[in-house]
């Protein structure tokens, strides 16, 4: 296993770190970017595309990010709130009236965006093949009661989020997200980043890798209502990346594919100010509600679906934002840096949160920044 790319004699901290994520943490295959005032300054790869470690991780291989995939999702709808095509205040009901029953008729863009809308899934038996056909499945969320009232605490809608948010982004631009995410940044911006993926694009695809002990079928029986719902109802499994059926559809929740470059160029942007107007980015960012989620069960502060810097996840700068997917994966916005760290893998750990790999990165990251 080698390590290549580049970086500068700051980030040798960081170097080491990535370094020591496959030879102490597990890592099989990785990437790793550091983008400050729109320079690339870290850009590292190594490992295996697979198990087995046939097929080398290349510059431009790609993997599943899981709910790292939520950034990107709430990147679009602040360039929506940044171009004046909808507001963070209004109710979502106004573009998709089948949703204003059941009590969700107050719900606006931003609760919906920031997990407060109470569908963490659906109510009724599910499987993971109903998050496919996402006309149905986003009709059959609308109909649906919420499992707690609307705004009144957060609940991690880990894949309904994607289903809801793809639906209302259609009904206000008339475009999936995938099609705007290929229209507006990938295609610009050069990036290699897809909800789902193209079978033209598998040969730069890493295969997901899980321990055992990462298997949601062996989850335990201790849950809430709204953790059954959002963890059981349907079962997502860790393999399911490695499936045809999974990259076929789009779902911004959960199956975006990318890498650490692509990642941190598109948000490096975002946090240099190249992307969203200052006031938007604070809007983007706002608060929206704070407290132990109802799904994750731990503490956890919202934006507009960006996840909020919580007791030093994302470092010391109280201000830095992003998202992380299962697994490992991560993205941290640091606007007051002007910087962003993005970090992609293929052999998922076991951690909610505090990855060892995660920590050991950021912790660099910014000792180099120092």
């Amino acid at each position: 296993m080698s390590i290549q790319g580049t970086t500068t004699p700051a980030f040798a901290a960081l170097a080491r770190a990535f370094e020591e994520n496959f030879t102490e943490r597990g890592d099989v295959g990785a990437s790793l970017a550091v983008v400050k005032d729109g320079e690339l300054l870290v850009d590292l790869w190594g490992g295996s595309l697979d198990a087995a470690g046939t097929r080398p991780w290349a510059a431009d291989s790609v993997v599943n990010v899981w709910s790292t995939t939520k950034a990107v999702n709430a990147l679009a709808f602040a360039m929506l709130v940044d171009r004046g095509q909808a507001a963070y205040g209004d109710l979502v009901a106004r573009w998709w009236p089948e949703f204003a029953v059941q009590g969700k008729d107050q719900v606006t863009i931003a609760q919906l965006l920031s997990h407060q809308a109470g569908l963490c899934s659906f109510r009724d038996p599910a499987v993971v093949e109903d998050f496919y056909d996402q006309p149905k499945a986003a009709a059959r969320l609308a109909a649906t009661e919420p499992l707690w009232p609307p705004g009144s605490r957060s609940g991690y809608h880990a894949i309904s989020i994607g289903v809801l948010a793809g639906e209302l982004f259609r009904r206000i631009t008339g475009q999936s997200l995938g099609q705007f995410i290929a229209s507006d940044l990938a295609g610009p911006m050069g990036l290699h980043l897809t909800l789902g993926l193209p079978v033209s694009e598998e040969v730069r695809r890493a295969e997901m890798i899980a321990p055992p002990e990462l298997a949601t079928s062996n989850m335990g029986t201790d849950l809430n209502p709204s953790q059954v719902a959002a963890y059981t109802n349907p079962v997502i499994e860790p393999l399911l990346p490695n499936t045809a059926a999974w990259r076929a559809c789009e779902l911004s929740s959960a199956n975006g594919f990318s890498n650490a470059r692509s990642l941190a160029k598109l948000f490096g942007a975002v946090a240099a100010g190249d992307v969203l107007k200052p006031q938007t980015l604070a809007q983007a960012t706002a608060k929206q509600i704070e407290g132990v989620d109802e799904v994750l069960g731990i503490r956890a502060r919202w934006g507009a679906g960006f996840l909020l810097n919580t007791d030093g996840l994302y470092g010391p700068q109280d201000r830095a934002f992003g998202h992380s997917g299962w697994g490992g994966s991560f993205v941290v916005v640091d606007p007051v840096a002007r910087t962003a760290i993005a970090y992609a893998m293929n052999r998922m750990g076991t951690d909610l949160v505090g990855d060892p790999r995660d920590v050991a990165l950021i912790a660099a990251a910014y000792e180099g920044l120092a």
